[in-house]
Order: C-alpha cells, then structure tokens, then sequence
C-alpha cells in the first residue's frame, strides 16, 4: 500500500495451501521465492501453510533449509490460522514469527484494494454485476447451502 500505482501480486507470488497442495506446488514455488533472478524484487506469500499435510510441511521445511543458502535477501511471508499455529510448518518457522498488527484502517485498505480490482471500462463484463464494476467480488452467507 506504500506504492498505490505497484501491481498486486501475480499467480507466481502467491501459493494458497490445502491439504491437497503437493510437494511439488511448494517445492516450485520456494524456488521461484529462493533462486535469485533478474528483478527479484517480488514478496512471496504462502496463505494458509498450516493447512499442507506433514509430509507435504516436512519436504518443505528441507527445500527451504537447503536453498535458503542461495538467497539471502529473499522475501517470504507465511500466513496462518492462529489455531493451527502448533502444525508442523508453523512451528518450524516459529522463530521468524511476527505478530502482524493492520498499519492501515480497514477503510483505506479496502480503497487501496478497490483501486485495483475497479475494471477500466465497464462494458458487458462480468464485473457489471458486481458493486462499483469490480473485477472480483466475496459473496458469503451465515448458514450453509443457501446456494451462494
């Protein structure tokens, strides 16, 4: 948010975690975020480590301890549930931990991001349906299988 004009993070930037998320998914991904390249400049981000399954978290955990040797300027940030904070990848990167606190208020976050997701011209796309012409919208209900 410190540069509103710098482009949100790409599909290469950003590993969402499931328990269905391969060894290999993260194994690509930490070497994308560990091998230096030309204009490495990006921050990488796992969302939801806790939900990999242990072998998946182990293979990980040895990726990185191999690779990070490589890099010493990388840029890597892992987000997860506080609940699942005693699974197996938070726990290994435990003395990394930061306790994030939002430096921003919710209004300015969500004009930041509303700046980004706004489509150009809205013409006959999708984003029509959604409020202000955004590109990407949240529909959630408070009861399951309201068909949402």
């Amino acid at each position: 948010m410190n540069s509103p004009e710098q482009p949100l993070p790409t599909f290469d930037e950003v590993l969402l975690c499931t328990p269905q998320t391969s060894a290999e998914q993260v194994g690509l991904f930490l070497l994308r975020c560990l091998i230096p390249c030309p204009g490495g400049d990006k921050i990488y981000t796992m969302l939801y480590a806790d939900e990999l399954s242990y072998d998946v978290s182990c293979r990980a955990e040895e990726l990185f301890q191999r690779l990070q040797c490589y890099n010493s300027s990388y840029r890597l940030i892992i987000l997860c549930n506080c609940e699942q904070e005693n699974s197996y990848l938070p726990s290994a990167f435990s003395h990394y931990k930061v306790h994030m606190i939002p430096q921003r208020s919710r209004a300015e976050m969500q004009q930041y991001l509303q700046h980004h997701f706004q489509v150009a011209q809205p013409s006959s796309s999708a984003a029509a349906v959604f409020k202000e012409h955004m590109c990407v919208g949240i529909v959630s209900s408070k009861r399951a299988g309201m068909g949402k």
